[in-house]
């Protein structure tokens, strides 16, 4: 691999730790701030709510979750890291991507949905937060053998094929 591509990593860990800090910490704040909706708060603070989260979960956290992610895969493929663990991790990263679209739909269905809607409190989507962010920390400091989980052959071996489409030639 090229020299100056590996000199890289180190960035490319910071940035997708410091990603990781602003996704995790949206997916932490925004259910509170959602459970600060109340019928009882007048509409000028509704609006204010309403606004920040909308436009925090577009403009930050959401691109914040789609470079942690790109920063992540790229990280794999650098260090060429294909073992079970990071597959068991890349299933909890998938669980955090399930919580964020829940947490959009939550969003939209407080400023969207007419009359009455009652958004569901901070304390389950914590709860979850909270554990896959720790099962996760677990699997990437520890790095545990998983060897005796057993995987499908074509997930933990390269099988010579080409993509299914034509390459640009150059």
């Amino acid at each position: 691999m090229v020299t100056w591509i590996l000199a890289l990593i180190p960035h490319i860990k910071a940035l997708h730790l410091a990603f990781l800090v602003v996704w995790i910490a949206g997916l932490l704040a925004l259910p509170r701030m959602l459970a600060r909706h109340n019928r009882a708060v007048v509409q000028a603070e509704f609006d204010q709510i309403r606004r920040a989260t909308h436009y925090g979960f577009v403009w930050v956290i959401t691109p914040a979750a789609v470079l942690a992610i790109a920063t992540g895969t790229a990280l794999v493929f650098l260090r060429d890291v294909f073992t079970v663990w990071v597959l068991a991790k890349f299933a909890l990263v998938t669980g955090l991507v399930a919580l964020h679209a829940w947490v959009g739909h939550t969003i939209v269905a407080v400023a969207e949905t007419e009359g009455r809607h009652e958004p569901p409190g901070p304390l389950v989507p914590t709860i979850l937060v909270s554990g896959l962010v720790l099962g996760i920390l677990y699997l990437v400091l520890a790095k545990p053998d998983l060897g005796g989980v057993p995987m499908p052959a074509w997930l933990m071996e390269p099988l010579g094929r080409q993509l299914p489409f034509d390459m640009p030639n150059r």
